[in-house]
């Protein structure tokens, strides 16, 4: 049986969910508010409100992700490899849509097409940004080893 190697911590785990939406807020806003036409105002509120359902979310997918990719190869997340990564933030991203479709729907106002159109490019573009900020963050904050007996 592969041995269960350690998890982030709650505070570094805490870290990494901040960081990622505070830097999601500040480089996605301004792009989708000039490609959708909506309001600055308006897109911030919404992606807003995204990343903090989204923060939920990180915490219980990454750290489940996590604790299963451990349990099943006996490596830390800092050392997943490149095509596990992409199925990582894909997986990541496609439950986020499901949640987040109706949000975009309701608050701009948008048809159901248009919806999905914008959330598919939310999609994509945090799709890219999850996988680059994770990796940086990976080798930036590496997982602590713990002794064992």
């Amino acid at each position: 049986m592969v041995s269960s190697p350690p998890l982030r911590t709650l505070p570094d785990r805490i870290r990494q969910i901040a960081l990622f939406e505070v830097g999601g807020l500040v480089l996605i806003t301004p792009p989708f508010a000039w490609l959708s036409g909506v309001p600055m105002g308006h897109s911030f509120g919404m992606l807003a409100l995204i990343a903090l359902i989204a923060a939920v979310w990180n915490g219980s997918y990454n750290t489940a992700f996590d604790w299963i990719e451990g349990r099943l190869t006996g490596r830390t997340a800092d050392r997943r490899p490149w095509a596990l990564r992409a199925l990582h933030a894909l997986g990541f991203e496609g439950g986020l849509l499901a949640m987040t479709l109706p949000i975009v729907m309701i608050w701009t106002g948008m048809d159901w097409v248009s919806a999905l159109v914008a959330d598919l490019a939310l999609a994509v573009a945090y799709v890219v940004y999850a996988f680059l900020f994770n990796l940086a963050y990976d080798r930036r904050y590496p997982i602590a080893r713990q002794d064992r007996p």
